[in-house]
């Protein structure tokens, strides 16, 4: 969710067949636009006889993004999850996709490994601290505004079951939201990610809106590697970290582009605090985690983001999670990182 996509530099050169590599190494670059954002596809082509041309590769990338938002986008009226959110009537099953029903049982599997931090139910919440799409707040909502709209929050509200080859998702409280954004986008990097494998590439890079997916070697046949900068120092374009992607996938959540500053001059972040059902206000900028699937680094870092400094480092130790944290500090920031994270970079130095 709300990946800080300028965080991140390619720290890669695209060498086409007369730069450098031969034909058979020739690097492609797709790009496009879904999910409100940009996609960038970059993959080896390796000489594969019965590879597809580019163009139709892209074309078949488009068809899966198409679908992601037909199922997942909460701004298609006409959308699978718009049609579940409409839905008034309790405890009436709604027959959804296998990949919707996937995202959400991901999305509450992840709720519950990090008790409740990643909840894909807040919505009413969100519209309510004015971070919907108007994107503006008149006034602070009162204690009984919060009260209603948190009585409609919380994934036990929502019933996700499957049998005979069929996903059904029910309410069990009228008025329940449905929104996957936090989670969407990693989904839709690896759908693409999985159809190119399908397609026998063995080398590629995608990304969409900063959430990227690495397998395999560049066209200098060196681990995807992706730098991680500080926010005081991005105008400056100065590194401050260099992770691989070496077969994994990496999100960042943050709150330093997409924030509001209350009367009282307290920091209000886009993301609400399922628990607590408030903005974020604490010194966290930033969290990027690395995972195994984009999926669950997506969903993981909105969810880390949401239990602040100390609470993500807890958690990262317990769970053996990649993860890097930006903080504010005073007038400056600083970081830290998972046991996790370190080995990875420990890897990256012997490689």
């Amino acid at each position: 969710m709300s990946a800080i996509r300028l965080f991140f530099s390619f720290f890669f050169i695209v060498l086409l067949a007369a730069c450098g590599p031969s034909a058979e190494r020739q690097v492609v670059v797709l790009q496009g636009k879904t999910m409100g954002t940009t996609y960038t596809v970059k993959y080896l082509s390796d000489g594969l006889k019965d590879l597809p041309p580019p163009e139709q590769v892209q074309a078949d990338l488009d068809k899966l993004l198409v679908e992601v938002n037909r199922q997942m986008s909460t701004y298609d009226p006409s959308s699978e999850i718009s049609r579940f959110n409409q839905l008034q009537a309790v405890g009436e099953p709604m027959e959804i996709s296998a990949d919707f029903a996937f995202v959400t049982a991901e999305a509450f599997r992840l709720n519950g490994l990090t008790q409740g931090a990643l909840d894909v139910t807040v919505g009413p919440l969100v519209n309510l601290w004015g971070f919907g799409p108007d994107k503006t707040v008149t006034r602070e909502p009162t204690v009984e505004q919060i009260r209603q709209a948190s009585a409609v929050v919380g994934t036990d509200k929502i019933i996700l079951a499957g049998g005979s080859g069929k996903q059904m998702l029910a309410k069990k409280v009228a008025g329940t939201y449905l929104d996957l954004s936090s989670i969407a986008k990693g989904f839709g990097v690896d759908k693409l990610a999985i159809h190119l494998e399908g397609l026998g590439i063995e080398n590629y890079l995608v990304e969409i809106g900063g959430e990227l997916r690495g397998r395999g070697k560049n066209e200098r046949g060196e681990t995807w590697r992706i730098g991680i900068e500080q926010p005081q120092i991005l105008q400056g374009g100065n590194t401050q970290i260099v992770v691989p992607l070496a077969n994994h996938s990496l999100a960042t959540s943050g709150d330093y582009r997409n924030f509001h500053v209350d009367a009282h001059g307290r920091r209000l972040s886009h993301i609400i605090d399922p628990q607590k059902h408030v903005p974020i206000s604490h010194n966290l900028a930033s969290v990027s985690v690395i995972a195994d699937s984009a999926t669950t680094a997506d969903g993981l870092s909105t969810a880390l983001f949401v239990l602040g400094e100390q609470r993500a480092l807890q958690l990262a130790e317990q769970q053996g999670l990649a993860v890097f944290l930006i903080i504010r500090d005073g007038s400056g920031y600083r970081t830290e990182m998972s046991s996790a994270f370190k080995q990875l970079l420990r890897d990256k130095d012997k490689s």
